[in-house]
């Protein structure tokens, strides 16, 4: 699993993101956050697109990630990015997960 920061310039964290491979051919993102006072500023964008383009590095050729009911917001975010619900929901702890998936290519090996 690879974590990437987002940074001030005053080396203050305000987001993060972490991925990593499900298998040889698909990544997984997992925890993205951003501090409120930092959102709408493109810092989520940034942290997506660089772990997108870590994992296409690495030969992915899809991408999933899992989120919960009342994080709307994020659904509504993943879905402006290409994520489409893949059907798939298992249990968090009595809550729905929801499974979202993004093509980003093809496999290269």
């Amino acid at each position: 699993m690879r974590v990437l920061i987002a940074i001030t310039g005053k080396r203050e964290v305000i987001g993060t993101i972490a991925c990593g491979l499900a298998s040889p051919a698909e990544g997984h993102l997992r925890g993205m956050a951003v501090l409120p006072e930092w959102l709408g500023r493109g810092i989520a964008e940034r942290l997506l697109s660089s772990a997108e383009a870590h994992l296409r590095q690495q030969g992915c050729a899809r991408i999933t990630l899992d989120t919960t009911e009342p994080l709307r917001r994020a659904m509504r975010f993943y879905e402006k990015h290409g994520y489409r619900p893949s059907g798939r929901i298992t249990d968090f702890f009595g809550m729905p997960l929801h499974e979202y998936v993004k093509a980003i290519g093809t496999v290269q090996r």
